[in-house]
């Protein structure tokens, strides 16, 4: 990929989640914090385990994750929370201030960002790393963030072919909305990390050793609500209905995309199981040179 294919893929991420996508996220919070917290609880015990007292949360969203490992630390630590999305981070913030709690937040790419070198002794990531144009660039700028011999805790989606949940929609869709966008092999995005050897190379490129990547099959609740609010307003399928100014076929796509959903349900909900890694690294004590980044 070239130099001009990687801006426009930034361009784009920062478009989407400074956009529709953005604030369909904030405005499902509470559904998407729930459906979540499996993958919180996880990071907060690794935050737990490895006794760190400075934490950098990468792709924090709405800041769930940031403010329950800045609670696991209390007084004896904080949790820095880092997004690209302006929608997303004023909502966390508030959250934050709400909670009075010991987390701050930093919107900005975190490709790029100017990290103060060896600021943090962990970083962490609730499905927040998939979405870089140049993750080689990223990870060696988050280790030139991180102390020497800091930890890495990342988690993210395996493949499409191991997570029909998640493609449920725009398979469903396909043929009321012709125009959804087709996911492209390997570009930004939710599943981006698929293969655990590009994933492996990648933090071996970018100054990161000691790496274990796991797979781990967790399971996730909807209710029927938050199922509705998921098909209607997340995803490809919900953002182009955001779009759909014809009220008879934006309900002839929600009732076919709703019933394609029905292996799913149980009861008064909606039960799946998330294929992912659980990525873990060391930051080793001679970092890879973060390209591109401008540092203080």
């Amino acid at each position: 990929m070239n130099i001009k294919q990687h801006t426009a893929e930034g361009h784009e991420q920062a478009a989407l989640w400074n956009g529709r996508a953005g604030r369909a996220w904030v405005d499902a919070q509470a559904s998407l914090d729930r459906l979540f917290a499996p993958f919180e609880n996880l990071l907060v015990s690794e935050a737990r385990t490895a006794a760190a007292r400075r934490v950098l949360d990468v792709g924090c969203g709405t800041g769930a994750t940031t403010l329950a490992i800045a609670r696991t630390l209390g007084g004896e630590g904080a949790c820095t929370g880092a997004d690209i999305s302006e929608p997303m981070i004023a909502a966390a913030r508030a959250r934050a201030e709400r909670e009075g709690a010991s987390a701050s937040f930093i919107c900005g790419d975190v490709q790029r960002y100017p990290f103060e070198s060896a600021s943090f002794d962990m970083i962490v990531s609730r499905f927040g790393v998939m979405f870089f144009d140049s993750p080689v660039q990223a990870f060696a700028n988050l280790r030139h963030a991180a102390n020497d011999g800091a930890a890495l805790r990342a988690i993210a989606w395996r493949s499409a072919a191991e997570n029909p949940f998640m493609t449920t929609a725009e398979q469903a869709a396909a043929p009321l909305l012709p125009n959804l966008p087709v996911r492209k092999p390997g570009a930004a995005g939710q599943f981006a990390f698929a293969d655990r050897d590009r994933v492996a190379s990648i933090l071996e490129e970018s100054g990161w050793g000691g790496i274990d990547i796991r797979a781990i099959d967790v399971e996730c609740t909807f209710s029927e609500s938050d199922l509705l609010g998921y098909l209607t307003r997340l995803g490809p399928v919900g953002l182009a209905l955001q779009d759909e100014a014809d009220e008879r076929r934006r309900a002839e796509v929600v009732e076919t995309v709703r019933a394609a959903f029905e292996p799913y349900v149980y009861g008064a909900g909606a039960r799946f199981t998330a294929a992912c890694w659980m990525i873990a690294a060391q930051a080793l004590s001679v970092p890879a040179e973060p390209k591109g980044a401008t540092h203080a």
